[in-house]
């Protein structure tokens, strides 16, 4: 079972124009979509979606329609009882996929953040996967992702699941400065280049220095780093090797949660037993297929094709078939 840690998750509501957006214009929508979001969240409504045993912690009352958009969705979650609404988020597309995100801060949880780590350790038990995602609300100090990789490893000890974290900025940097140590990150180009500096545009396009900034956390302690690069595709690299996958050609609707339905395609090949250029494989193949849909929907494993997906491996420079 993956389990998902999602501190700030939100409403996404997503608009999609007929032409593009024009700052100061009226303009009409095509359509409107509201989709329950949050990192932590789209990885579960991923896992989910592909039949796979996944539960998602997260901040809300029972009947916030996030939540219970959730439970729609049969997405199992446990949730921490908050006052108020969790928070919406906007996203704005334009025809060619370009998108536009305006995210609110999300209610102050300055009073919770022990009973948060608390219900994480209490359902972390027998786990395969802890994904914690996302950003943090107000209120939950910068060194909270450390905090919880902390208490689920003292709790659990040799029989704590395996920790994912995909976040940014200075929680992320905590995290990483904290050396507790994480089996996956899944950064972007541009949260490698907080934590380890670079240029993210030669990131996305120089994959000898994708690896080499991916092995600046692997030196932290760091298990393996799943590196998306938007359309430029993902670059894989753990103890034993590096690898990358260039994105297929596509008609992109929209990119908002696409590096989250990586993240969870990546964790159904490695749940899986797949070798590291078939999680890859599988990594890009789901993040193309959810960039390919509207607003923030997730695809389900039928709707990706990892077999059209070539995996180069930079460490010995050799092309193979995932």
């Amino acid at each position: 079972m993956i389990l998902t840690l999602t501190p700030n998750p939100s409403l996404d509501r997503t608009i999609e124009l007929s032409a593009p957006l024009v700052h100061g214009a009226v303009q009409r929508s095509l359509r409107t979509t509201d989709e329950p979001g949050g990192k932590g969240v789209n990885v579960s409504r991923g896992l989910a979606a592909s039949g796979a045993d996944t539960v998602a912690i997260l901040p809300g009352a029972l009947d916030d329609p996030m939540l219970v958009a959730l439970r729609a969705r049969g997405v199992p979650t446990v949730n921490l009882p908050i006052d108020g609404h969790v928070r919406q988020n906007i996203t704005i597309t334009d025809p060619d996929g370009t998108t536009t995100k305006i995210n609110e801060p999300g209610p102050d949880l300055s009073t919770q953040a022990v009973a948060l780590v608390d219900l994480v350790v209490e359902h972390a038990a027998s786990t395969e996967w802890l994904v914690i995602a996302g950003s943090l609300p107000p209120g939950l100090p910068d060194d909270f992702l450390a905090g919880v990789v902390h208490s689920v490893r003292l709790a659990f000890g040799a029989d704590a699941p395996r920790i994912a974290v995909d976040s940014s900025g200075t929680p992320f940097r905590a995290l990483i400065e904290s050396g507790v140590g994480v089996d996956l990150v899944k950064p972007n180009a541009e949260e490698l280049a907080e934590i380890v500096g670079g240029d993210p545009a030669v990131y996305e396009t120089d994959r000898d220095a994708a690896v080499a900034g991916a092995r600046i956390l692997l030196s932290r302690g760091v298990g393996a780093v799943l590196l998306t690069l938007g359309s430029a595709g993902a670059v894989l690299v753990d103890g034993t090797g590096a690898w990358f996958a260039a994105a297929p050609t596509i008609v992109a609707l929209s990119t908002v949660g696409a590096g989250d339905s990586s993240l969870a395609g990546y964790l159904l090949a490695e749940t899986a037993g797949a070798s590291p250029a078939a999680r890859l494989a599988q990594a890009v193949a789901s993040g193309a297929a959810a960039a390919s849909l509207p607003g923030s929907l997730v695809p389900t494993l039928g709707q990706t094709f990892p077999d059209v997906i070539d995996v180069v491996s930079l460490s010995q420079a050799s092309a193979t078939r995932a």
